[in-house]
Protein backbone atom coordinates (compact mmCIF):
# COMPACT_ATOMS: atom_id res chain seq x y z
CA UNK A 1 0.00 0.00 0.00
CA UNK A 2 3.28 2.08 0.66
CA UNK A 3 3.98 2.21 -2.93
CA UNK A 4 0.82 3.56 -4.17
CA UNK A 5 0.46 5.94 -2.06
CA UNK A 6 3.89 7.31 -2.89
CA UNK A 7 2.62 7.37 -6.37
CA UNK A 8 -0.25 9.03 -5.62
CA UNK A 9 1.67 11.85 -4.06
CA UNK A 10 3.74 12.31 -6.79
CA UNK A 11 0.74 13.61 -8.91
CA UNK A 12 -0.56 16.77 -9.86
CA UNK A 13 -3.19 18.28 -7.34
CA UNK A 14 -6.33 16.36 -7.77
CA UNK A 15 -9.44 17.69 -9.56
CA UNK A 16 -12.58 16.57 -8.69
CA UNK A 17 -14.42 14.53 -10.95
CA UNK A 18 -17.35 16.34 -11.79
CA UNK A 19 -14.97 19.44 -13.95
CA UNK A 20 -15.28 16.67 -16.42
CA UNK A 21 -18.28 17.40 -17.26
CA UNK A 22 -16.57 20.32 -18.92
CA UNK A 23 -15.49 18.15 -21.65
CA UNK A 24 -17.42 16.75 -24.63
CA UNK A 25 -17.16 12.75 -25.39
CA UNK A 26 -13.76 11.24 -26.13
CA UNK A 27 -13.10 11.91 -30.12
CA UNK A 28 -10.76 8.65 -29.03
CA UNK A 29 -13.95 7.19 -28.32
CA UNK A 30 -15.82 8.60 -31.38
CA UNK A 31 -13.46 7.40 -33.90
CA UNK A 32 -13.78 3.88 -32.50
CA UNK A 33 -17.62 3.46 -31.97
CA UNK A 34 -17.53 4.47 -35.84
CA UNK A 35 -15.61 1.54 -36.28
CA UNK A 36 -18.30 -0.67 -34.56
CA UNK A 37 -20.89 0.89 -36.55
CA UNK A 38 -19.16 0.23 -39.99
CA UNK A 39 -18.46 3.46 -41.05
CA UNK A 40 -14.77 2.68 -40.47
CA UNK A 41 -12.41 -0.13 -41.54
CA UNK A 42 -10.97 -1.90 -38.42
CA UNK A 43 -7.26 -0.51 -38.46
CA UNK A 44 -4.57 -2.84 -38.96
CA UNK A 45 -2.63 -1.94 -35.71
CA UNK A 46 -4.21 -1.38 -32.50
CA UNK A 47 -2.94 -1.17 -29.15
CA UNK A 48 -5.02 -0.24 -26.03
CA UNK A 49 -2.47 0.71 -23.62
CA UNK A 50 -0.77 3.25 -26.38
CA UNK A 51 -4.18 4.17 -28.58
CA UNK A 52 -6.59 4.87 -25.69
CA UNK A 53 -4.47 4.97 -22.48
CA UNK A 54 -1.45 6.93 -23.82
CA UNK A 55 -3.93 9.14 -26.17
CA UNK A 56 -5.95 10.52 -22.61
CA UNK A 57 -2.34 11.05 -20.98
CA UNK A 58 -1.12 13.11 -23.33
CA UNK A 59 -5.10 15.38 -23.80
CA UNK A 60 -4.14 15.71 -19.80
CA UNK A 61 -0.83 17.17 -20.39
CA UNK A 62 -2.14 19.68 -22.96
CA UNK A 63 -4.80 20.48 -20.71
CA UNK A 64 -7.65 19.13 -23.16
CA UNK A 65 -8.58 16.67 -20.24
CA UNK A 66 -8.70 17.45 -16.62
CA UNK A 67 -6.33 15.38 -14.75
CA UNK A 68 -8.30 13.29 -12.77
CA UNK A 69 -8.98 9.65 -10.53
CA UNK A 70 -9.71 7.20 -13.45
CA UNK A 71 -9.21 4.28 -11.35
CA UNK A 72 -10.59 4.54 -7.54
CA UNK A 73 -10.03 0.97 -5.20
CA UNK A 74 -11.22 0.97 -1.45
CA UNK A 75 -11.42 -1.51 0.95
CA UNK A 76 -13.38 -2.16 4.52
CA UNK A 77 -10.72 -0.63 6.01
CA UNK A 78 -10.94 2.71 4.57
CA UNK A 79 -7.75 2.15 2.81
CA UNK A 80 -7.71 3.69 -0.88
CA UNK A 81 -5.77 4.25 -3.90
CA UNK A 82 -6.60 6.61 -6.82
CA UNK A 83 -4.85 6.99 -10.01
CA UNK A 84 -4.74 9.36 -13.43
CA UNK A 85 -4.33 8.12 -16.82
CA UNK A 86 -1.10 9.13 -16.47
CA UNK A 87 -0.53 7.29 -13.33
CA UNK A 88 -1.69 4.46 -14.93
CA UNK A 89 0.88 5.05 -17.61
CA UNK A 90 3.92 5.37 -15.37
CA UNK A 91 3.08 2.22 -13.27
CA UNK A 92 1.88 0.34 -16.14
CA UNK A 93 4.96 0.54 -17.84
CA UNK A 94 6.88 -0.52 -14.93
CA UNK A 95 4.87 -3.41 -14.55
CA UNK A 96 5.81 -4.18 -18.20
CA UNK A 97 9.04 -4.07 -17.29
CA UNK A 98 9.09 -6.36 -14.19
CA UNK A 99 7.47 -9.10 -17.25
CA UNK A 100 9.75 -8.71 -19.52
CA UNK A 101 12.66 -8.37 -17.47
CA UNK A 102 12.88 -10.58 -14.51
CA UNK A 103 9.91 -12.69 -15.33
CA UNK A 104 11.99 -13.45 -18.86
CA UNK A 105 8.44 -13.17 -20.66
CA UNK A 106 8.45 -12.15 -24.86
CA UNK A 107 5.29 -11.08 -26.91
CA UNK A 108 3.41 -13.67 -27.57
CA UNK A 109 4.03 -15.48 -24.13
CA UNK A 110 0.87 -16.62 -21.54
CA UNK A 111 0.40 -15.12 -18.31
CA UNK A 112 -2.72 -17.04 -16.43
CA UNK A 113 -3.70 -13.94 -13.20
CA UNK A 114 -5.34 -15.67 -11.03
CA UNK A 115 -6.31 -12.45 -8.33
CA UNK A 116 -8.79 -11.18 -5.95
CA UNK A 117 -10.10 -7.67 -6.83
CA UNK A 118 -6.73 -5.67 -5.82
CA UNK A 119 -4.95 -2.97 -7.78
CA UNK A 120 -2.23 -4.71 -9.22
CA UNK A 121 -4.28 -7.02 -11.63
CA UNK A 122 -5.59 -3.88 -13.30
CA UNK A 123 -1.51 -2.88 -13.61
CA UNK A 124 -0.67 -6.23 -15.14
CA UNK A 125 -3.28 -6.25 -17.79
CA UNK A 126 -2.40 -3.32 -18.93
CA UNK A 127 1.31 -4.24 -18.48
CA UNK A 128 0.57 -7.38 -21.24
CA UNK A 129 -1.40 -5.24 -23.27
CA UNK A 130 1.56 -2.50 -23.50
CA UNK A 131 4.11 -5.76 -23.83
CA UNK A 132 1.92 -8.15 -26.76
CA UNK A 133 2.23 -10.67 -23.92
CA UNK A 134 -1.57 -12.62 -23.71
CA UNK A 135 -3.16 -12.17 -20.46
CA UNK A 136 -5.38 -15.56 -19.28
CA UNK A 137 -7.63 -14.49 -16.16
CA UNK A 138 -9.04 -16.58 -13.52
CA UNK A 139 -10.90 -16.38 -10.22
CA UNK A 140 -9.50 -16.31 -6.93
CA UNK A 141 -12.32 -19.43 -6.17
CA UNK A 142 -10.18 -22.02 -8.58
CA UNK A 143 -9.38 -24.51 -6.67
CA UNK A 144 -5.20 -26.31 -7.24
CA UNK A 145 -6.89 -28.74 -9.78
CA UNK A 146 -8.86 -25.95 -11.38
CA UNK A 147 -5.20 -23.94 -11.95
CA UNK A 148 -3.61 -27.16 -13.03
CA UNK A 149 -5.57 -27.65 -16.17
CA UNK A 150 -5.61 -24.00 -16.92
CA UNK A 151 -1.85 -24.14 -16.68
CA UNK A 152 -1.78 -27.37 -18.90
CA UNK A 153 -4.48 -26.36 -21.57
CA UNK A 154 -2.79 -22.60 -22.28
CA UNK A 155 0.69 -23.80 -21.53
CA UNK A 156 1.50 -20.59 -19.55
CA UNK A 157 4.87 -19.57 -18.71
CA UNK A 158 4.16 -17.78 -15.96
CA UNK A 159 1.43 -17.67 -13.20
CA UNK A 160 0.07 -14.57 -11.17
CA UNK A 161 -1.47 -15.27 -7.61
CA UNK A 162 -1.96 -13.81 -4.56
CA UNK A 163 -0.53 -15.43 -1.14
CA UNK A 164 -3.46 -17.78 -0.95
CA UNK A 165 -3.42 -19.55 -3.28
CA UNK A 166 0.43 -19.80 -3.72
CA UNK A 167 0.88 -23.29 -1.70
CA UNK A 168 -1.77 -24.66 -3.79
CA UNK A 169 0.21 -23.72 -7.12
CA UNK A 170 3.15 -25.25 -5.52
CA UNK A 171 1.39 -28.60 -5.12
CA UNK A 172 0.29 -28.67 -8.68
CA UNK A 173 3.17 -26.56 -10.48
CA UNK A 174 5.34 -30.06 -11.44
CA UNK A 175 2.72 -30.87 -13.58
CA UNK A 176 2.33 -27.86 -15.77
CA UNK A 177 5.39 -28.56 -18.29
CA UNK A 178 5.36 -25.46 -19.84
CA UNK A 179 5.27 -23.10 -16.47
CA UNK A 180 8.66 -21.36 -15.84
CA UNK A 181 7.67 -18.20 -13.54
CA UNK A 182 5.75 -17.95 -10.46
CA UNK A 183 4.97 -14.01 -9.54
CA UNK A 184 3.92 -13.55 -6.14
CA UNK A 185 1.58 -10.27 -5.58
CA UNK A 186 1.92 -10.10 -1.30
CA UNK A 187 3.96 -8.10 1.24
CA UNK A 188 5.60 -11.38 1.97
CA UNK A 189 8.24 -13.39 -0.05
CA UNK A 190 8.08 -17.05 -1.14
CA UNK A 191 10.49 -19.80 -1.69
CA UNK A 192 10.52 -19.90 -5.33
CA UNK A 193 8.25 -17.11 -6.32
CA UNK A 194 9.30 -13.37 -7.87
CA UNK A 195 7.56 -11.09 -5.41
CA UNK A 196 5.86 -8.55 -7.88
CA UNK A 197 5.69 -5.55 -5.44
CA UNK A 198 9.27 -5.12 -4.58
CA UNK A 199 10.44 -5.30 -8.78
CA UNK A 200 7.73 -2.77 -9.24
CA UNK A 201 9.38 -0.26 -6.94
CA UNK A 202 12.89 -0.76 -8.78
CA UNK A 203 11.57 -1.66 -12.29
CA UNK A 204 12.41 1.31 -14.93
CA UNK A 205 9.36 3.31 -16.11
CA UNK A 206 10.75 3.38 -19.80
CA UNK A 207 8.97 0.80 -21.91
CA UNK A 208 8.19 1.25 -25.60
CA UNK A 209 4.59 -0.68 -26.21
CA UNK A 210 5.07 -3.11 -28.84
CA UNK A 211 3.08 -2.47 -32.18
CA UNK A 212 0.00 -5.30 -32.14
CA UNK A 213 -1.72 -6.04 -34.72
CA UNK A 214 -5.30 -5.54 -34.23
CA UNK A 215 -5.83 -9.44 -35.26
CA UNK A 216 -3.19 -10.47 -32.36
CA UNK A 217 -4.20 -12.25 -29.81
CA UNK A 218 -4.89 -9.89 -26.46
CA UNK A 219 -6.69 -12.64 -24.08
CA UNK A 220 -7.74 -15.84 -23.50
CA UNK A 221 -10.61 -16.59 -21.31
CA UNK A 222 -11.90 -20.45 -19.82
CA UNK A 223 -15.91 -20.53 -20.63
CA UNK A 224 -18.01 -21.37 -17.34
CA UNK A 225 -18.19 -25.07 -18.25
CA UNK A 226 -21.80 -25.10 -17.53
CA UNK A 227 -22.08 -27.46 -20.56
CA UNK A 228 -18.85 -29.74 -20.29
CA UNK A 229 -15.50 -28.73 -20.04
CA UNK A 230 -14.03 -25.41 -20.17
CA UNK A 231 -12.97 -24.13 -23.46
CA UNK A 232 -10.40 -21.87 -24.43
CA UNK A 233 -11.68 -18.79 -25.53
CA UNK A 234 -8.82 -16.38 -27.74
CA UNK A 235 -9.85 -12.43 -28.11
CA UNK A 236 -7.86 -9.83 -30.34
CA UNK A 237 -6.62 -6.31 -29.28
CA UNK A 238 -9.37 -5.18 -31.87
CA UNK A 239 -12.32 -7.08 -30.29
CA UNK A 240 -12.10 -5.81 -26.58
CA UNK A 241 -10.16 -2.66 -27.10
CA UNK A 242 -12.64 -1.73 -29.94
CA UNK A 243 -15.43 -3.61 -29.92
CA UNK A 244 -16.49 -2.67 -26.66
CA UNK A 245 -16.87 1.07 -27.31
CA UNK A 246 -20.36 1.09 -28.37
CA UNK A 247 -21.70 -0.63 -25.40
CA UNK A 248 -20.01 1.83 -22.74
CA UNK A 249 -21.61 4.72 -24.49
CA UNK A 250 -25.14 3.05 -25.41
CA UNK A 251 -25.82 0.24 -22.53
CA UNK A 252 -23.81 1.96 -19.67
CA UNK A 253 -24.06 5.89 -20.66
CA UNK A 254 -20.40 6.31 -19.16
CA UNK A 255 -18.28 9.95 -20.14
CA UNK A 256 -15.50 11.41 -18.01
CA UNK A 257 -17.93 12.34 -15.25
CA UNK A 258 -19.37 9.03 -14.38
CA UNK A 259 -17.96 6.64 -12.02
CA UNK A 260 -19.03 2.73 -12.29
CA UNK A 261 -18.94 -0.03 -10.09
CA UNK A 262 -18.82 -3.37 -11.56
CA UNK A 263 -18.86 -6.20 -8.76
CA UNK A 264 -17.54 -8.94 -11.29
CA UNK A 265 -14.37 -11.39 -10.29
CA UNK A 266 -11.21 -10.21 -12.02
CA UNK A 267 -11.62 -13.82 -13.77
CA UNK A 268 -15.01 -13.00 -15.43
CA UNK A 269 -14.91 -11.66 -19.23
CA UNK A 270 -16.96 -8.64 -17.42
CA UNK A 271 -14.04 -7.42 -15.35
CA UNK A 272 -12.59 -6.74 -18.63
CA UNK A 273 -15.44 -5.43 -20.44
CA UNK A 274 -16.73 -3.29 -17.42
CA UNK A 275 -13.56 -2.37 -15.39
CA UNK A 276 -10.86 -1.45 -18.20
CA UNK A 277 -11.71 -1.57 -21.67
CA UNK A 278 -15.69 0.06 -21.88
CA UNK A 279 -15.07 2.70 -19.04
CA UNK A 280 -11.36 3.70 -20.05
CA UNK A 281 -12.36 3.83 -23.77
CA UNK A 282 -15.11 6.21 -22.68
CA UNK A 283 -12.90 8.04 -19.74
CA UNK A 284 -14.75 7.13 -17.04
CA UNK A 285 -13.54 6.42 -13.63
CA UNK A 286 -13.39 2.73 -12.12
CA UNK A 287 -14.54 2.33 -9.28
CA UNK A 288 -13.28 -1.21 -7.33
CA UNK A 289 -14.10 -2.42 -3.70
CA UNK A 290 -12.39 -5.01 -2.71
CA UNK A 291 -14.79 -6.89 -1.33
CA UNK A 292 -13.74 -10.79 -0.02
CA UNK A 293 -17.05 -11.66 -0.58
CA UNK A 294 -20.44 -10.56 -1.30
CA UNK A 295 -21.86 -8.89 1.42
CA UNK A 296 -24.88 -7.04 0.60
CA UNK A 297 -24.86 -4.67 3.58
CA UNK A 298 -21.90 -3.48 2.47
CA UNK A 299 -22.62 -3.44 -1.25
CA UNK A 300 -25.62 -1.11 -0.32
CA UNK A 301 -23.70 1.33 1.92
CA UNK A 302 -20.61 2.01 -0.71
CA UNK A 303 -23.76 2.89 -3.00
CA UNK A 304 -24.88 5.51 -0.44
CA UNK A 305 -21.33 6.72 0.56
CA UNK A 306 -19.49 6.87 -2.60
CA UNK A 307 -20.58 9.10 -5.54
CA UNK A 308 -20.92 6.17 -7.80
CA UNK A 309 -23.14 7.17 -11.06
CA UNK A 310 -23.41 3.32 -12.80
CA UNK A 311 -23.92 0.23 -10.99
CA UNK A 312 -23.30 -3.30 -12.32
CA UNK A 313 -23.82 -6.65 -10.92
CA UNK A 314 -24.90 -9.96 -11.67
CA UNK A 315 -28.68 -11.18 -11.26
CA UNK A 316 -27.68 -13.27 -8.14
CA UNK A 317 -26.65 -9.96 -6.69
CA UNK A 318 -29.40 -8.66 -7.42
CA UNK A 319 -31.37 -10.87 -5.99
CA UNK A 320 -29.64 -11.29 -2.97
CA UNK A 321 -29.55 -6.86 -2.48
CA UNK A 322 -33.44 -7.32 -2.77
CA UNK A 323 -34.17 -9.19 0.17
CA UNK A 324 -33.22 -6.15 2.03
CA UNK A 325 -35.32 -2.99 3.04
CA UNK A 326 -33.59 -0.61 0.36
CA UNK A 327 -35.35 2.46 1.32
CA UNK A 328 -33.05 2.19 4.02
CA UNK A 329 -30.67 4.06 2.16
CA UNK A 330 -30.32 6.79 -0.07
CA UNK A 331 -28.26 6.37 -3.36
CA UNK A 332 -27.78 10.30 -4.26
CA UNK A 333 -25.48 9.65 -7.73
CA UNK A 334 -26.75 6.23 -8.65
CA UNK A 335 -28.27 7.39 -11.95
CA UNK A 336 -28.12 3.64 -14.10
CA UNK A 337 -28.54 0.16 -12.85
CA UNK A 338 -27.01 -2.72 -15.52
CA UNK A 339 -26.98 -6.45 -15.14
CA UNK A 340 -26.20 -10.05 -17.44
CA UNK A 341 -23.99 -12.94 -17.22
CA UNK A 342 -27.27 -14.60 -16.68
CA UNK A 343 -31.13 -13.86 -17.10
CA UNK A 344 -32.38 -11.19 -14.84
CA UNK A 345 -35.78 -12.72 -13.42
CA UNK A 346 -38.63 -10.21 -13.76
CA UNK A 347 -39.93 -10.69 -9.86
CA UNK A 348 -36.51 -9.22 -9.33
CA UNK A 349 -36.36 -5.82 -11.48
CA UNK A 350 -39.83 -5.00 -10.06
CA UNK A 351 -38.82 -4.99 -6.32
CA UNK A 352 -35.49 -2.82 -7.18
CA UNK A 353 -37.57 -0.71 -9.41
CA UNK A 354 -40.28 -0.46 -6.09
CA UNK A 355 -37.86 0.18 -3.63
CA UNK A 356 -35.03 2.35 -5.30
CA UNK A 357 -37.03 4.02 -8.13
CA UNK A 358 -34.03 2.64 -10.98
CA UNK A 359 -34.94 0.38 -13.69
CA UNK A 360 -31.76 -1.96 -14.22
CA UNK A 361 -31.16 -2.73 -17.84
CA UNK A 362 -30.04 -5.83 -18.52
CA UNK A 363 -27.49 -7.13 -21.73
CA UNK A 364 -26.51 -10.83 -22.66
CA UNK A 365 -22.84 -11.66 -23.82
CA UNK A 366 -20.61 -15.02 -23.74
CA UNK A 367 -17.12 -15.14 -23.48
CA UNK A 368 -17.06 -15.81 -26.89
CA UNK A 369 -18.74 -12.47 -27.45
CA UNK A 370 -18.65 -8.99 -26.12
CA UNK A 371 -22.24 -7.57 -25.46
CA UNK A 372 -24.47 -8.65 -27.84
CA UNK A 373 -27.91 -7.45 -26.85
CA UNK A 374 -28.60 -4.59 -24.34
CA UNK A 375 -31.49 -2.54 -23.15
CA UNK A 376 -30.37 1.16 -23.11
CA UNK A 377 -31.89 4.42 -21.97
CA UNK A 378 -34.83 5.23 -23.81
CA UNK A 379 -35.98 2.16 -24.91
CA UNK A 380 -38.46 0.71 -23.11
CA UNK A 381 -38.27 -2.07 -20.61
CA UNK A 382 -39.67 -5.42 -20.83
CA UNK A 383 -38.63 -7.37 -17.57
CA UNK A 384 -37.06 -10.59 -18.51
CA UNK A 385 -36.17 -9.70 -21.99
CA UNK A 386 -32.38 -9.50 -23.12
CA UNK A 387 -33.13 -6.33 -25.21
CA UNK A 388 -32.16 -5.64 -28.67
CA UNK A 389 -28.85 -6.40 -30.39
CA UNK A 390 -25.73 -3.91 -30.37
CA UNK A 391 -23.42 -3.00 -32.91
CA UNK A 392 -21.93 -4.94 -35.38
CA UNK A 393 -23.56 -7.82 -34.58
CA UNK A 394 -26.34 -9.42 -36.62
CA UNK A 395 -28.74 -11.44 -34.32
CA UNK A 396 -30.87 -14.08 -35.57
CA UNK A 397 -32.81 -16.89 -34.09
CA UNK A 398 -31.78 -19.66 -36.27
CA UNK A 399 -33.20 -23.58 -36.97
CA UNK A 400 -31.12 -26.71 -36.64
CA UNK A 401 -30.32 -25.65 -40.38
CA UNK A 402 -29.10 -22.30 -40.11
CA UNK A 403 -32.64 -21.22 -41.13
CA UNK A 404 -33.45 -17.62 -39.72
CA UNK A 405 -37.12 -17.87 -37.63
CA UNK A 406 -39.87 -14.62 -37.31
CA UNK A 407 -41.30 -13.61 -34.05
CA UNK A 408 -42.23 -15.96 -31.49
CA UNK A 409 -40.09 -18.93 -33.35
CA UNK A 410 -37.87 -20.57 -30.57
CA UNK A 411 -34.22 -21.09 -31.95
CA UNK A 412 -31.03 -21.10 -31.52
CA UNK A 413 -29.89 -17.34 -30.42
CA UNK A 414 -27.17 -16.90 -33.47
CA UNK A 415 -24.23 -14.13 -35.15
CA UNK A 416 -24.29 -14.08 -38.87
CA UNK A 417 -20.53 -14.41 -39.50
CA UNK A 418 -21.03 -14.53 -43.11
CA UNK A 419 -19.85 -12.92 -45.74
CA UNK A 420 -18.18 -10.89 -42.69
CA UNK A 421 -17.29 -12.11 -39.48
CA UNK A 422 -17.71 -9.37 -36.64
CA UNK A 423 -14.56 -8.05 -35.26
CA UNK A 424 -15.07 -8.57 -31.72
CA UNK A 425 -16.38 -12.14 -31.81
CA UNK A 426 -13.94 -14.40 -30.73
CA UNK A 427 -11.11 -15.77 -32.52
CA UNK A 428 -11.40 -19.70 -31.88
CA UNK A 429 -11.55 -22.34 -29.48
CA UNK A 430 -7.64 -22.58 -29.03
CA UNK A 431 -5.93 -25.74 -29.62
CA UNK A 432 -9.68 -27.16 -30.82
CA UNK A 433 -10.63 -26.51 -34.25
CA UNK A 434 -13.30 -29.25 -34.03
CA UNK A 435 -15.50 -27.22 -31.54
CA UNK A 436 -14.94 -24.05 -33.40
CA UNK A 437 -16.44 -25.14 -36.64
CA UNK A 438 -19.26 -27.11 -34.41
CA UNK A 439 -19.90 -23.66 -33.44
CA UNK A 440 -20.88 -22.67 -36.71
CA UNK A 441 -24.41 -23.11 -38.30
CA UNK A 442 -24.70 -22.17 -42.54
CA UNK A 443 -24.21 -18.13 -42.22
CA UNK A 444 -23.95 -17.65 -38.74
CA UNK A 445 -22.09 -18.46 -34.91
CA UNK A 446 -24.17 -20.40 -32.66
CA UNK A 447 -24.61 -19.52 -29.21
CA UNK A 448 -25.37 -22.46 -27.99
CA UNK A 449 -28.79 -20.58 -25.98
CA UNK A 450 -32.02 -20.84 -27.00
CA UNK A 451 -34.35 -17.94 -27.26
CA UNK A 452 -37.11 -16.31 -29.09
CA UNK A 453 -37.62 -12.53 -30.66
CA UNK A 454 -40.87 -11.07 -30.35
CA UNK A 455 -42.64 -8.77 -33.28
CA UNK A 456 -40.77 -5.57 -31.52
CA UNK A 457 -37.35 -7.03 -32.12
CA UNK A 458 -36.20 -7.85 -28.09
CA UNK A 459 -35.19 -10.87 -27.59
CA UNK A 460 -35.66 -13.18 -24.81
CA UNK A 461 -33.83 -16.24 -23.63
CA UNK A 462 -35.29 -19.25 -23.23
CA UNK A 463 -31.91 -21.84 -21.61
CA UNK A 464 -29.11 -23.21 -22.68
CA UNK A 465 -29.56 -26.01 -25.97
CA UNK A 466 -29.04 -28.76 -23.45
CA UNK A 467 -31.03 -27.18 -20.57
CA UNK A 468 -34.24 -27.13 -22.41
CA UNK A 469 -36.78 -30.06 -21.29
CA UNK A 470 -39.12 -31.77 -23.36
CA UNK A 471 -42.38 -33.20 -21.78
CA UNK A 472 -45.23 -34.96 -23.32
CA UNK A 473 -44.06 -32.88 -26.69
CA UNK A 474 -43.98 -29.47 -24.85
CA UNK A 475 -40.23 -27.84 -25.44
CA UNK A 476 -40.08 -26.09 -21.51
CA UNK A 477 -36.94 -23.44 -20.95
CA UNK A 478 -36.16 -23.73 -17.46
CA UNK A 479 -35.27 -19.43 -17.00
CA UNK A 480 -39.49 -18.90 -17.44
CA UNK A 481 -39.82 -22.12 -14.20
CA UNK A 482 -37.03 -20.34 -12.65
CA UNK A 483 -38.64 -16.83 -12.77
CA UNK A 484 -42.07 -18.04 -11.76
CA UNK A 485 -40.96 -19.93 -8.44
CA UNK A 486 -38.56 -16.09 -7.91
CA UNK A 487 -41.99 -14.72 -7.19
CA UNK A 488 -42.72 -16.72 -4.17
CA UNK A 489 -41.25 -15.33 -0.78
CA UNK A 490 -40.48 -18.86 0.36
CA UNK A 491 -37.87 -19.12 -3.01
CA UNK A 492 -34.30 -17.66 -2.87
CA UNK A 493 -33.00 -19.21 -5.84
CA UNK A 494 -33.93 -22.70 -7.78
CA UNK A 495 -32.73 -24.36 -10.61
CA UNK A 496 -34.87 -26.53 -13.01
CA UNK A 497 -33.76 -29.41 -14.96
CA UNK A 498 -34.91 -32.53 -16.44
CA UNK A 499 -35.91 -35.45 -14.55
CA UNK A 500 -36.68 -39.10 -16.05
CA UNK A 501 -40.54 -40.17 -16.18
CA UNK A 502 -41.52 -43.19 -17.27
CA UNK A 503 -44.88 -42.13 -18.56
CA UNK A 504 -43.66 -38.91 -19.89
CA UNK A 505 -40.38 -39.33 -20.85
CA UNK A 506 -38.45 -36.52 -18.72
CA UNK A 507 -40.26 -33.78 -16.68
CA UNK A 508 -39.73 -30.62 -14.62
CA UNK A 509 -37.66 -30.65 -11.45
CA UNK A 510 -36.98 -28.14 -9.42
CA UNK A 511 -34.06 -27.68 -7.19
CA UNK A 512 -35.05 -24.49 -4.57
CA UNK A 513 -32.80 -23.09 -1.89
CA UNK A 514 -35.71 -21.51 0.35
CA UNK A 515 -35.61 -18.52 2.38
CA UNK A 516 -35.24 -19.14 6.31
CA UNK A 517 -38.32 -17.79 7.31
CA UNK A 518 -40.16 -21.06 5.48
CA UNK A 519 -37.15 -23.21 6.08
CA UNK A 520 -39.74 -24.84 9.22
CA UNK A 521 -42.84 -25.00 6.77
CA UNK A 522 -44.46 -28.58 6.66
CA UNK A 523 -42.68 -29.72 2.65
CA UNK A 524 -45.02 -31.52 1.27
CA UNK A 525 -47.54 -28.85 1.67
CA UNK A 526 -44.93 -26.03 0.57
CA UNK A 527 -44.35 -28.36 -2.42
CA UNK A 528 -48.15 -28.00 -3.83
CA UNK A 529 -48.09 -24.34 -3.08
CA UNK A 530 -45.13 -23.59 -5.33
CA UNK A 531 -46.50 -26.33 -7.89
CA UNK A 532 -50.08 -24.29 -7.75
CA UNK A 533 -47.87 -20.66 -7.31
CA UNK A 534 -45.97 -21.60 -11.37
CA UNK A 535 -49.14 -22.81 -12.89
CA UNK A 536 -50.83 -19.57 -11.96
CA UNK A 537 -47.32 -17.68 -12.91
CA UNK A 538 -47.19 -19.35 -16.14
CA UNK A 539 -48.46 -22.12 -18.92
CA UNK A 540 -49.79 -25.02 -16.44
CA UNK A 541 -47.60 -27.50 -18.44
CA UNK A 542 -44.61 -26.12 -17.23
CA UNK A 543 -45.06 -26.69 -13.60
CA UNK A 544 -42.46 -28.40 -11.63
CA UNK A 545 -43.92 -32.20 -11.01
CA UNK A 546 -41.14 -32.35 -8.79
CA UNK A 547 -39.35 -30.54 -6.32
CA UNK A 548 -36.48 -31.10 -3.88
CA UNK A 549 -35.35 -27.95 -1.22
CA UNK A 550 -31.61 -27.73 -1.10
CA UNK A 551 -29.01 -25.76 0.74
CA UNK A 552 -27.02 -24.05 -2.00
CA UNK A 553 -27.04 -25.12 -5.72
CA UNK A 554 -23.90 -25.75 -7.61
CA UNK A 555 -21.99 -23.52 -9.32
CA UNK A 556 -19.20 -22.45 -11.50
CA UNK A 557 -15.97 -19.99 -10.43
CA UNK A 558 -18.12 -17.67 -12.30
CA UNK A 559 -21.33 -17.86 -9.83
CA UNK A 560 -23.33 -19.34 -13.02
CA UNK A 561 -25.79 -22.25 -11.58
CA UNK A 562 -24.74 -25.38 -13.16
CA UNK A 563 -27.94 -27.38 -14.42
CA UNK A 564 -25.79 -29.83 -16.36
CA UNK A 565 -24.72 -31.67 -12.57
CA UNK A 566 -28.34 -31.60 -10.89
CA UNK A 567 -29.68 -33.17 -14.85
CA UNK A 568 -26.57 -35.45 -14.88
CA UNK A 569 -27.64 -36.53 -10.86
CA UNK A 570 -31.14 -37.11 -11.98
CA UNK A 571 -30.58 -39.11 -14.67
CA UNK A 572 -27.92 -41.23 -13.15
CA UNK A 573 -30.41 -42.63 -11.13
CA UNK A 574 -32.28 -44.51 -13.56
Amino acid sequence: MALFKFFWSLRAPHRFLHQAKRYLASPIASHYEAINRGEKEVPEYFNFASDVMDKWTELEKEGKNPQRTVFWWVNNQKEEVKWSYEDLGVLSRKAANVLSGPCGLQRGDRVLMVLPRIPEWWLLVLACTRAGIVFIPGTSQLTAKDIAYRLQASKAKCIVVSETLAPGVDSIASECKSLRTKLLVSDRGRDGWLNFKDLLQTASANHSCVKTRSEDVLAMYFTSGTTGTPKMVAHSHCSYGIGLTISGRVCMQLSPSAILWNLSDPGWVKAAWNCVFSPWMRGACVFVHHLPQFEPTVILNTLASYPITTFCAPPTGYRMLVQLDLTRYKFMSLSLCVTGGEPLNPEVYENWKKQTGLDIYEGYGQTETVAICMNRKGMKIKPGSMGMPSPPYDVQIIDDQGNIQGPGKEGDIAIRIKPKRPFPLFSQYVDDPKKTAASERGDFYSTGDRGFKDEDGYFWFVGRSDDVINSSGYRIGPFEVESALQEHPAVVESAVVSSPDPARGEVVKAFVVLSPAFSSHDPEKLIKELQDHVKKATAPYKYPRKIEFVQELPKTVTGKVLRSVLRKQEWEKI
